[in-house]
């Protein structure tokens, strides 16, 4: 006989389809993006909707999947990073496809996310995936733009490598960098953990969160305290004692607190008690043992509590550090009129050693936890800034990070640049105000004598000296006082051989700045450069995407996404909306005559113009050569006419100087209008240049508009110049 074929169980079947929603979502999204699907707001329907929602569950599914498999110790592996990394490429095209081509550095930040946190091959494979998305959404349109394409390419390729090779390796090194630092004290702690016999500490202990080095000082710190217990024990066994106790001082040197004790009573004093007072404020003060006895019972014991027992022989040995500082004082006593003997006073002595090196344990530990916390808020951090998008956020991210790291009251970040010739200081941000009460935020000051100047020109961090020993403390110029301050350290933001600006970090607290703080808040410093840096070249990246290398207008591109989108709400909202053309007439000549370089002042000027005339609501781009363009939301033909011929008068009336003498010019503008010339871009923008060419025909140097006649029929009406 043969058998049937197995078939999977229904909640098999039910994980293999919630585990494919994931991929089946990008996948559809995919292949829609690749039809022309999410052009737009306008033309988003019930598909796109499902889709999207099909993405957000996806999305979760496969984010729900990791952190599911993170908790059990389970391994991630690749298809669980491709899952959640290409439904994340996904959703973000679907973001780029509706808002338009402005939304693209979001790829670009998520590109760089998943390649610095991601390992290596899943990185890479997504980069793939997110290039063949951009050229389906990019080529694959009803216009293809192949440059447009090559451009988005170039940057997802560079971001995703400076993320990953920079700033992976910047925070591999202040990892390495701490971790060391950490592992020597760890290993400082360990050898004298040793000198106690402590090699078997631990093991029976489990400290969930911990390292093993870790688990073994706070097991080490035990069995020392079990110690101390054991030696208490031993001395009222040899001594013969009805109480033997160690009580220490508390912070402020006034008070005892009891540590331990082996006592037949209830009463030994476990609150804070006077320590300056009866036998043991004597031995306090002395710093040396003393052997009392009584049969009438002894006058001045205060470490029991009022109506305790009564003592007759009382053996007390201060608590010394090596240094001479008292730390506490051990106190043996008995009720029968019995006095300690020398040998008594030796061994209480031993003990009292034994209970100064179990302090000594716990102020190490307590210095480690100490450095794990600071360690940790300082690999935050470096996360922050990592995270960081933009200048302000570097900016924001670095101030609370130092503030929470040091305990500051004042902090800020200032920023160099060179303008007309002269360096210039800037604070960009800060947290705190200055002696008088003003916010320093956004103020600037010349290059000078002060401590923020002098750092941007050595590159090194000051003062190197107390600021109280400091004549007069200037921080950024003369007009603005910080006093108060008890610590202050300035470092350089250092970005390979470039120094950017400062970080200004103040405090009240004169020790407010260890010499471990002060190395964490310097690679701050360095990481908030980077990210500065970082920050700053994609801003620039972004404009050269966008703007003209001549003129600094909006480039060609840039122009026909931004008139799709004033089209779009022109059409939604029913407004008008016109389009201008322009040309500088004879252009060719000038380039002849006066040179090249004479014709690309021509053009800087006339864009300066046309830029300074257009209202701040319009659009203004290099549409190609001479060629000038203007969109202008919210106005009519007639509104537009009026502008054009403000910008043609201007421009006759500018005089270029020349190395052959004056130069004057003159320009032609074309002018049409939504929805009165045309319902689309194209057709008003071909409908203006027909406009344009009418006024190069007749005489050249006029605004010549497109009016709706009589009929339906369409007429060039010029407007010529006087």
């Amino acid at each position: 006989m043969t058998s049937l074929p197995e078939f999977p169980s229904p909640g098999r079947l039910l994980r293999l389809a919630v585990r494919s929603i994931p991929a089946a979502a990008a996948l559809a999204t995919f292949i829609h993006l690749a039809r022309g699907g999410f052009r737009g707001l306008q033309t988003l329907g019930w598909t796109e909707a499902a889709l999207v929602g099909c993405l957000l569950v996806g999305i979760a599914v496969a984010a729900w999947r990791r952190a599911m498999r993170g908790a059990v110790g389970a391994v991630i592996d690749l298809r669980d990073d491709l899952e959640l990394g290409g439904a994340l490429i996904s959703a973000a095209f679907v973001v780029v496809a509706i808002g338009g081509g402005d939304l693209f550095p979001i790829v670009y930040l998520l590109m760089a996310f998943l390649v610095a946190f991601l390992p290596r091959n899943a990185g890479l494979t997504l980069l793939g995936v997110a290039l063949v998305f951009d050229a389906l959404v990019t080529l694959g349109g009803p216009v293809p733009n192949p440059t447009g394409y090559l451009t988005h390419a170039a940057f997802l390729a560079l971001f995703s490598g400076l993320y990953h090779l920079v700033l992976a390796t910047r925070i591999a090194a202040a990892r390495r960098a701490e971790s060391d630092a950490v592992q020597k004290r760890i290993r400082e702690v360990e050898e004298r953990a040793r000198t106690f016999r402590l090699v078997s500490s631990g093991t029976q202990d489990s400290f969930s969160g911990m390292s093993s080095d870790e688990k073994w000082l706070v097991a080490s710190v035990k069995e020392i305290e079990g110690a101390v217990q054991a030696a208490l024990e031993i001395a009222e066994t040899g001594l013969r004692t009805y109480t033997c106790a160690a009580f220490l001082l508390t912070s402020d040197d006034r008070s005892l607190k009891l540590y331990d004790c082996r006592s037949g009573s209830e009463r030994v004093q476990r609150e804070r008690f006077n320590a300056g007072e009866g036998i043991i404020g004597g031995v306090l003060k002395r710093r040396a043992p003393v052997r009392m006895n009584s049969p009438n019972g002894l006058k001045g014991v205060t470490h029991y509590e009022g109506g305790g027992p009564t003592v007759q022989a009382l053996l007390a040995v201060p608590i010394l550090e090596a240094s001479g500082l008292v730390r506490g004082v051990l106190v043996a006593d008995r009720l029968t009129n019995e006095p300690f003997s020398d040998q008594d006073e030796k061994l209480l002595s031993t003990i009292a050693g034994e209970v100064l090196r179990s302090i000594e344990v716990e102020r190490v530990m307590s210095y480690i936890r100490k450095t794990r916390d600071e360690k940790d808020r300082f690999f935050r951090a470096i996360e922050e800034l990592n995270r960081a998008g933009s200048p302000d956020q570097v900016f924001v991210a670095v101030l609370e990070s130092t503030r929470q790291l040091a305990g500051l009251d004042f902090c800020a970040v200032t920023l160099v640049s060179e303008v007309d010739g002269k360096r210039m200081h800037r604070v960009v941000r800060m947290s705190g105000v200055t002696a008088q009460g003003q916010a320093l935020s956004g103020q600037s000051f010349e290059d000078n004598n002060g401590l923020v100047a002098n750092v941007v020109r050595y590159g090194a961090p000051l003062p190197g000296r107390d600021i109280k020993a400091m004549d007069r403390q200037i921080i950024f110029d003369d007009e603005t006082q910080i006093r108060g301050l008890g610590a202050l350290k300035i470092f350089p933001l250092v970005a390979g051989d470039r120094i950017l600006g400062t970080l200004v970090a103040g405090s009240r607290k004169k020790a407010a700045f260890e010499q471990d703080v002060l190395r964490m808040i310097e690679v701050i410093a360095i990481q908030a450069a980077q990210a500065v840096l970082r920050a700053q070249l994609f801003e620039q990246m972004e404009r050269m995407a966008t703007t003209d290398g001549l003129t600094g207008l909006f480039n060609h591109r840039t122009f026909q996404t931004k008139a799709d989108e004033i089209l779009a709400q022109a059409r939604r909202y029913q407004r008008k909306c016109s389009v201008i053309l322009t040309d500088v007439d004879h252009f060719k000549s000038v380039n002849d005559t006066y040179g090249h370089p004479t014709g690309d002042q021509v053009l800087k000027g006339v864009a300066r113009i046309i830029k300074t005339m257009a209202r701040d609501t319009d659009i203004v781009a290099r549409y190609g050569g001479e060629e000038f363009v203007i969109i202008m939301p919210e106005t009519d033909a007639k509104g537009a006419f009026t502008i054009s011929e403000r910008i043609r008068e201007a421009v006759q009336a500018e005089v270029f100087q020349t190395e052959m003498g004056p130069l004057k010019i003159t320009m032609s503008l074309g002018i049409a209008t939504f929805p009165d010339s045309a319902m689309e871009k194209q057709q008003l923008i071909d409908l203006a240049d027909q406009c344009l060419y009418h006024s190069k025909r007749n005489g050249r140097n006029q605004s010549v508009t497109v009016a709706i006649m009589q009929g339906g029929r369409k007429q060039l009406h010029a407007a010529n110049a006087s």
